[in-house]
């Protein structure tokens, strides 16, 4: 399979030029121009690996690292014109698998696109990580939710929050545990941010919303997903 990489930079002639590079190099290739954009073609393409760069408008890379983070456990390498030990960091600090110095060759950049996607595969587990609840079928890997061979669109948030149930193996989660897992420490929601989102969750997996039969609150604690014997 082709593995696919996301270019963020506001750059238009880098974003054009390496992306030819990379797709001359065997890679499939998207690209976003700032941090939301980046966001929205994370949750659209779901790229194997993120180029960052972190000298951009607006939301900067830091700040869009930090948000790909909480979307997706992807490889991201950064690229900055700073050459830096504090900088350097504050991105390993990030979760960030490497970090290139710009100006920089195209062919090492490659190289180390290759370098992490391989680190990355070997860091996971051998099997893929697939859940059916009945007519309904979640594969953790390639982040897909299928209804009775249907797809089913979820938010970021709601996959993080489905994913982190789905891992406890039908284990009820407390609702503070469930926070800090999903929202992390950026932008925890308030205290009926959890019982929101489940809600939402609910509309879209369950077949009686009402009558929840997958997602199951557990009162006074938390929730969990009922997984099959």
């Amino acid at each position: 399979m082709t593995d696919k990489i996301l270019i963020v930079d506001d750059d238009p002639t880098l974003r054009r030029l390496l992306g030819e590079f990379l797709q001359s190099e065997a890679f499939a290739v998207t690209a976003a121009a700032s941090g939301p954009e980046a966001l929205r073609e994370c949750y659209r393409a779901r790229p194997d690996l993120v180029v960052l760069d972190v000298m951009m408008p607006g939301m900067d890379g830091w700040e869009t690292c930090a948000r790909l983070r909480e979307m997706a456990d992807l490889p991201i390498i950064l690229l900055t014109a700073k050459d830096s030990e504090t900088d350097k960091l504050r991105g390993f600090r990030l979760g960030v698998d490497d970090y290139v110095t710009k100006p920089f060759s195209f062919a090492e950049l490659s190289a180390r696109i290759r370098a992490v996607l391989a680190r990355s595969r070997a860091s996971r587990p051998a099997s893929r990580r697939l859940y059916t609840l009945g007519d309904l079928a979640v594969d953790l890997d390639r982040r897909t939710v299928e209804r009775a061979g249907q797809p089913v669109t979820l938010t970021p948030t709601e996959f993080r929050l489905l994913e982190s149930l789905l891992q406890r193996e039908g284990q009820a989660v407390s609702e503070a545990a469930l926070t800090q897992e999903v929202w992390g420490d950026y932008k925890a929601p308030d205290a009926g941010g959890v019982r929101r989102y489940v809600w939402l969750l609910r509309q879209k997996i369950e077949t009686d919303p009402a009558n929840p039969r997958l997602l199951l609150t557990v009162r006074g604690y938390g929730y969990r997903v009922a997984i099959p014997s």
